[in-house]
C-alpha cells in the first residue's frame, strides 16, 4: 500500500509539472525510502502553480523561468509546454528567454555596483542596452514581476529592491509580489532534482 501512495505522490508531482519522461532517479529513490519530503513537494509545487494572485499562464512562465536560469533542460522543456498550453504565445515565451538573459546580465552588473560601492563604478554610465524593459510583451507589471524573481533566485540585493519599488509603485499587490517570489524559491527546489 505505501509503494502506491508514493508512486500516486510521484506520478501527481509530475503531472503538475506536465513532465513526461522518466522520473529523476533522485525522487524515485526518495520515494523508496522516505516519502514525506517528495509530499511536501508535490503539495508546494501544486500550491504555488494555483496561487490566487497569479494566473495559470503567469505561474507557468515565471516556473519556467526558474528553469531556464536554472539550466534545467529536462524540466525546462516540461514546462514550456506546460506555458503553451496555459496559453502562452511563442512572443510571450521568447520574451521570458530574454527576461532572464537580460537580468542576468543586469544581476552581475549590479552586484558589482553594490558590492564595490566605488563613486566611479556607481556614476559611469551602465552602456547595457535593455530596450525590452521598455514595452515588453508581457506587459510592464508582469515583466517588472518576473525580474524581480530572477534577481532574487541570483541574489541582487540593488536588483530586488529596484523591482519590488517599481512593482509596487505600478500598483502591484504585495500578495501578488509575495506569492510570485514564493514560487520561484518553491521551483528553484524543484530544480535541485532535474538535469
Amino acid at each position: 500500500m505505501e509503494n502506491t501512495i508514493i508512486n500516486e505522490t510521484l506520478e501527481g508531482l509530475l503531472n503538475t509539472i506536465n513532465f513526461k519522461t522518466d522520473a529523476p532517479q533522485a525522487l524515485i529513490d526518495m520515494g523508496n525510502i522516505d516519502a514525506r519530503y517528495l509530499k511536501d513537494l508535490k503539495i508546494n509545487v501544486s500550491n504555488a502553480l494555483k496561487y490566487e494572485s497569479l494566473t495559470e499562464k503567469e505561474s507557468t512562465l515565471l516556473a519556467l523561468s526558474v528553469t531556464i536560469n536554472e539550466k534545467t533542460k529536462s524540466l525546462e522543456l516540461a514546462l514550456l509546454e506546460k506555458a503553451k498550453k496555459a496559453g502562452a504565445s511563442k512572443e510571450e515565451v521568447l520574451e521570458t528567454y530574454a527576461c532572464v538573459s537580460l537580468l542576468n546580465v543586469n544581476n552581475v552588473f549590479y552586484r558589482f555596483r553594490h558590492f564595490t560601492k566605488k563613486e566611479f563604478y556607481q556614476t559611469t554610465p551602465a552602456g547595457i542596452k535593455m530596450t525590452v524593459m521598455g514595452n515588453p510583451t508581457l506587459g510592464k507589471e508582469f515583466f517588472e514581476l518576473m525580474s524581480l524573481g530572477i534577481s532574487s533566485l541570483n541574489g541582487c540585493e540593488l536588483c530586488v529592491n529596484s523591482h519590488e519599488d517599481s512593482l509596487i509603485k505600478l500598483g502591484t499587490s504585495q500578495q501578488r509580489i509575495y506569492d510570485a517570489v514564493r514560487l520561484f524559491a518553491i521551483v528553484k527546489g524543484l530544480t535541485v532534482f532535474f538535469d
